[in-house]
């Protein structure tokens, strides 16, 4: 739908909105002239991303399950494995199935509700998602500027520059996504490679250490038993403190959310990516196997290497358990690389929370219309992500410990939310012995959700405030977008096309009619009031368009425009839209487009309050619809010449 020539965007806003096809208001929608498919990575390069996440957790996993589990450790964290490789696995495998294009669980779940109760859902899901991702960012960023604070050589001088630093390294962070996603995935890729190989380092030490000092494993096994008295005792306990050591889940949602920059095979199709799926399986079960083995290993040489009182609040293991064992049996050298290392993984963690916030927020708010059209290009979005870091760090004041239960909540929420859909999805696939399968999982995750937020409340508050707060500016965006061409492009049936060309050799005059009975005398009515109220001559002839209204809430779709003959007699044009005035000025532009003449629009007044007819048309599409219609049109049209004509009698 072509419109009034715009002057061509300034090189800032050209590089702003680079990717982004509708550059200017009323240059075609991004459906209708996508981007060029993104061409990936390799599936281990792209887990490099969404391993910065999840493998930078064991720069504090040991030490919060050591003072969560105590010498229970090791048992508690066998069980965090086997619910990843037993029920998170499994659950994000069958998500990377049903949802090749990154849209993870959430999308799954919006195809259970329609309407606006599916779309306050979805932004639920997402302010528990925006929670687990941005606090990522800020917690990573938090933690790694501890780590640098409290360095024995640096403590004196940055003891006070804790919230500065966080700060700055949130900004570096949003500067390399500014650069750009490769620059992002080749980061990832060497501070992944560096940090496992010093971890592995570690575990080696550590392991000979334990096997070469017997008694250490006797004093171990000998406490456990005066403790606890028998294994089942043992297995019991790990079970009910696994919940603490949830943050060891980490990672799958992320996992999922970058899907689209995996590589997949040459001749995949966006409807059949079956390499880029395949190749998905492969990263989450290689990091989750990774992960699985450097979890047991550190939980044991951590618990029976590191005295106990040095993992509690002031001790030399709080938060850097590992880092402990590098400075203890490395020497100072190596454990000042540990250091660094650790630091570095620890605040590109949030490139893969940073990386999931620009595949998951732009694929939902603007195709609701709650976010504007700009929401799609990676910059602005880059930007206002960074911002609300900056923010969540200044109300948390860069303090891990409180960031922690929102974090948890974020990342159990989702994958409680990711267990439910698939079992769904596998029962209405018909397939029993995954649907008992995945509902048992379900039951575990949502156990482990309940446990947490009663253990930390403070997450779930955190959660609410991020959900309120998506629903607040979804809804402002919506409103504020009410009056925006939505249709993303038109297209007539012949015989539609017949009726338009055919009234294009005299003037085009067209009767906005609400359907109701469809018989001759409806029709015949119509015609007479339209022709009374506008003192117009018997001769003129007129088609009828009759709008039904599909899902109000959603926001853009395309329009397909029908034409059929009634009686015999009455030319009438079909369409399904989620909104009248919106249908009805899309198709007025696209005949003026098709014929170069100026259509014709008649109405006849809607009865009632305008503030009530407005919530109509902003809740269920219709409503005030002939001033509506004529606001569209001005504002996806602003020469006044080119503007089709909307009367009202």
């Amino acid at each position: 739908m072509a419109t009034t020539e715009h002057p061509p965007p300034s090189r800032l806003r050209t590089w702003m909105l680079e990717g982004l096809s509708d550059m200017g208001k009323g240059h075609a929608r991004p459906e209708a002239q996508p981007e060029p498919a993104h061409k990936g990575q390799r599936w281990w390069r792209v887990m490099c991303l969404t391993g910065v996440d999840y493998f930078s957790t064991l720069g504090y996993q040991p030490g919060i399950a050591a003072l969560a589990a105590g010498l229970l450790s090791p048992i508690a964290t066998i069980v965090l494995v086997i619910v990843t490789l037993a029920g998170a696995l499994p659950v994000y495998r069958r998500v990377s199935e049903e949802s090749p294009h990154g849209e993870g669980s959430i999308a799954m779940l919006e195809r259970l509700l329609s309407f606006w109760q599916g779309k306050l859902f979805v932004l639920t899901l997402l302010g528990f998602a925006a929670t687990d991702f941005l606090i990522t960012i800020t917690l990573s960023a938090a933690d790694a500027a501890t780590h640098l604070v409290e360095n024995p050589h640096l403590t004196n001088v940055l003891h006070s520059y804790q919230m500065l630093i966080t700060l700055f390294l949130v900004a570096l962070l949003g500067a390399v996504f500014l650069k750009g996603f490769l620059e992002a995935i080749g980061v990832a890729v060497a501070l992944v490679g560096i940090y496992l190989v010093l971890n592995l380092v570690v575990v080696i030490v550590g392991l000979y250490h334990v096997v070469t000092a017997e008694h250490v494993i006797t004093d171990w096994t000998s406490a456990l038993t005066a403790e606890h008295g028998n294994v089942f005792v043992m297995i019991g306990l790990a079970l009910l403190v696994f919940p603490k050591l949830a943050l060891g889940l980490s990672g799958f949602e992320t996992g999922v959310a970058v899907m689209p920059h995996v590589e997949g095979d040459a001749d995949d199709t966006e409807e059949r990516p079956v390499g880029r799926i395949r190749d998905t399986k492969k990263l989450l079960t290689t990091a989750a196997l990774i992960m699985s083995a450097f979890l047991i290993a550190t939980s044991f040489i951590t618990t029976l290497l590191i005295p106990a009182a040095e993992f509690k609040p002031g001790g030399q293991a709080n938060g850097r358990a590992l880092a402990y064992l590098a400075h203890e049996y490395l020497g100072g050298a190596f454990g000042t690389v540990y250091d660094i290392s650790t630091i570095a993984i620890l605040w590109f963690a949030g490139a893969s929370a940073m990386a999931g916030l620009l595949n998951l927020m732009p694929r939902y708010l603007p195709r609701y219309g709650m976010a504007p059209h700009w929401a799609r290009a990676v910059r602005p979005m880059v930007i206002v992500f960074t911002l609300i870091a900056f923010l969540v760090t200044w109300i948390f004041d860069a303090n891990v410990d409180a960031q922690g239960g929102a974090y948890a909540t974020g990342v159990l929420v989702l994958i409680s939310s990711a267990a439910i859909a698939v079992t769904i999805a596998a029962r209405k696939a018909g397939q029993r012995g995954w649907t008992v399968t995945f509902a048992i999982i379900s039951v575990v995750f949502l156990y482990t959700t309940v446990v947490n937020v009663i253990e930390r409340p403070d997450g779930v508050k955190i959660g609410a405030c991020f959900i309120v707060g998506i629903i607040m500016v979804s809804l402002l965006s919506r409103l504020a977008r009410a009056f925006e061409l939505r249709v993303t492009h038109v297209s007539m049936d012949p015989m539609a096309e017949r009726f338009v060309r055919d009234m294009a050799s005299r003037k085009i005059r067209f009767i906005a009619n609400e359907p109701d009975r469809r018989d001759k005398a409806e029709y015949r009515d119509k015609i007479e009031q339209i022709r009374a109220d506008n003192e117009m001559p018997e001769q003129d002839d007129f088609v009828f368009v009759e709008v039904t209204v599909t899902d109000p809430s959603e926001f853009e779709a395309g329009l397909t425009v029908r034409g059929e003959v009634l009686h015999n007699r009455y030319r009438i044009l079909t369409l399904e839209s989620s909104s009248i005035p919106n249908a009805l000025a899309a198709m007025l532009l696209h005949v003026r487009d098709m014929t170069g003449c100026t259509p014709h629009i008649y109405f006849e007044w809607t009865e009632g309050s305008p503030f009530a007819n407005f919530l109509r048309f902003f809740l269920f599409g219709q409503g005030e619809v002939a001033p509506v219609t004529r606001e569209v049109l001005r504002e996806a049209e602003p020469d006044r010449a080119r503007r089709p004509r909307v009367h009202t009698g």
